[in-house]
């Protein structure tokens, strides 16, 4: 913690280094909350709201940590302000996405028609993604609890871990 009581941009950093991985499963309560695990609430430096959107490559809800959205906007700041083809792009992302605010027990309340679009409605396969969490109906989870050594290797070799 520095002099002025404020935390250093390293010290908040290492607040979040760690990784999101791992898998929960978690039920939906009766108002269709979802409760994001403490253990990767602490990884995202215990946020006050996270991010929510569609997943690219699948029927499933990309969440966002704070850190990580805050990092992407960085870059995106560095552009133009009126570009209009940026602005079109941001406003399909906008258009599609949610901030969503954390309850004092961790819980996030996503819009039913995000919820719909996942096929989310009783149980929810919580994906640790390493930067982000992955929101899956689990009926759908790619290689569902197999350990693909095949598809993990190549991961390893295309990322030079």
């Amino acid at each position: 913690m520095s002099k002025s009581g404020k935390q250093s941009t390293a010290e908040s950093e290492a607040t979040v280094s760690g990784v999101l991985v791992g898998r929960n499963d978690h039920a939906l309560d009766p108002k269709k909350r979802l409760t994001i695990p403490s253990e990767w609430r602490a990884v995202m430096g215990n946020p006050d709201y996270v991010y929510v959107m569609p997943g690219r490559n699948g029927k499933c809800l990309n969440l966002v940590p704070k850190t990580e959205m805050e990092m992407r906007l960085a870059k995106l700041r560095e552009k133009a302000l009126f570009d209009p083809a940026l602005t079109e792009q941001l406003r399909a992302i906008g258009a599609v996405s949610e901030q969503l605010v954390l309850d004092v027990q961790g819980r996030i309340r996503i819009s039913d028609r995000l919820l719909q679009f996942a096929n989310l409605t009783t149980t929810v396969a919580m994906l640790g993604s390493v930067r982000v969490i992955e929101l899956w109906d689990p009926a759908r989870v790619p290689g569902d609890r197999k350990v693909d050594m095949a598809g993990y290797r190549a991961a390893l070799d295309k990322l030079g871990f």
